[in-house]
């Protein structure tokens, strides 16, 4: 158990973290393709006078899945005793029941179903997400965590924006885009698992909880609070863009000028994250580059609420991207040096994870209150830029990491 528990030292190698880019990859490809266009094109498809609230229905019971099962994956694989080590056996689960998810979704003829393997989706996909996360507290030294942190940043990027390309440009038609996106979230499983070792526990940890006292861990409590509220401003900025684009903006095509933004979005945001996330462990600070990110996202969303247009749009994307970029890779940093025991590594990141998955149950339902009372596109993207300003001053109130 001592070699499975103790803290990392040897720096990981670059093959390493290719693999690990790679898994990370087919992971948000799998996420984000569907939620930036499948679903909402399937919901248009199913209710057309209704899209905005299957939508939401769909992506907020999903995440509520994702909210309980990161966690409890997490917990699982840090007291798995296999052979095969304590964390791929739970990567390879969660691609292929995320892959069978995705598959549900490929002939969905109603909403119950579309939402049951959207569920599906999200509960094999977090399990791989718990899985993948907690390889880095348990592989990487804390100098070289900004760095893997910022891989795992563009990854998200490139899972975003190549997804687009997949479901518009590669293939046609809600069926085949599910199952490219099946088929690319298993191979990245699947690659991880044979290229990488995994250590084998040899006994399970003591003391089985899931309840982590903020009063005992301050700065745990602190940084989950932060985390999910960049989360929720997040949340409220992209989760109904194409919307957005189409009903606000009146783009002649809202999935090309998709396409458009998140090219943008995500050239910026892998420079943000490779620029960033070295210059913050070269120095051993991470807050600072946390209030930089924050105040960065916080400015594109107010962009958008005093110029909702294209050209406005277009300016706006660049900006969430390199500070999106810069937030993801010092932040992978910073959460994993305040996890509480080395025993609870994978279960303690789940908890963390819920401060991903909480905001894509909330933000649909506090967004149909937004658009329908609070100024519209205009007060959804001003909520945006709140979160994000709030997340700065709630994670300098981390006192163990500078």
């Amino acid at each position: 158990m001592g070699e499975a528990l103790a803290e990392p030292v040897v720096p990981v190698r670059r093959g390493w973290m290719a693999w690990l880019f790679a898994a990370n990859l087919g992971l948000w490809l799998a996420i984000y393709a569907p939620i930036q266009v499948l679903l909402p094109q399937q919901a248009e498809l199913l209710d057309k006078a209704n899209k905005e609230l299957v939508f939401g229905i769909v992506t907020g019971v999903g995440a509520l899945v994702s909210l309980l099962v990161v966690p409890l994956i997490g917990f699982l694989s840090d007291r798995t005793t296999s052979r095969f080590g304590r964390r791929h056996p739970w990567t390879l689960a969660g691609a292929a029941v995320g892959a069978a998810g995705l598959a549900v979704l490929a002939n969905a003829p109603s909403v119950f179903v579309m939402t049951v393997g959207w569920c599906l989706v999200q509960a094999g996909i977090g399990g791989m997400l718990a899985a993948l996360t907690s390889a880095v507290p348990d592989r990487v030294p804390v100098v070289q965590r900004a760095q893997v942190g910022g891989l795992i940043g563009i990854s998200q990027m490139l899972g975003t924006v190549l997804g687009a390309v997949v479901v518009t440009l590669l293939v046609s038609g809600l069926t085949a885009g599910y199952l490219a996106c099946a088929a690319i979230v298993v191979v990245g499983a699947l690659f991880f698992v044979w290229r990488t070792p995994d250590t084998q526990l040899i006994a399970k940890p003591v003391k089985p909880t899931f309840w982590i006292s903020p009063r005992e861990h301050p700065d745990f409590a602190w940084a989950w609070l932060g985390h999910l509220m960049i989360n929720l401003g997040n949340a409220f900025g992209t989760l109904y863009l194409l919307f957005f684009l189409g009903d606000v903006v009146h783009h002649p095509s809202p999935e090309d000028g998709l396409l458009v933004l998140m090219a943008l979005y995500g050239v910026a945001l892998a420079a943000g994250a490779v620029l960033f996330g070295a210059r913050s462990d070269r120095s051993g600070r991470r807050k600072p580059y946390v209030y930089l990110a924050a105040v960065v996202m916080a400015v594109a969303a107010l962009l958008l609420v005093v110029w909702p247009t294209w050209p406005s749009a277009l300016i706006a994307a660049p900006l969430l991207g390199v500070g999106f970029g810069t937030y993801w890779a010092v932040a992978i940093a910073l959460l994993t040096q305040v996890l509480p025991a080395a025993s609870d590594r994978a279960k303690d990141l789940g908890v963390l994870n819920v401060a991903n998955a909480l905001p894509q149950v909330i933000a649909p339902l506090l967004t149909a209150v937004i658009l329908a009372g609070l100024g519209g596109y205009r007060g959804l993207f001003a909520m945006s830029a709140l979160a994000t300003a709030l997340a700065a001053v709630l994670m300098s109130r981390v006192r163990s990491v500078v």
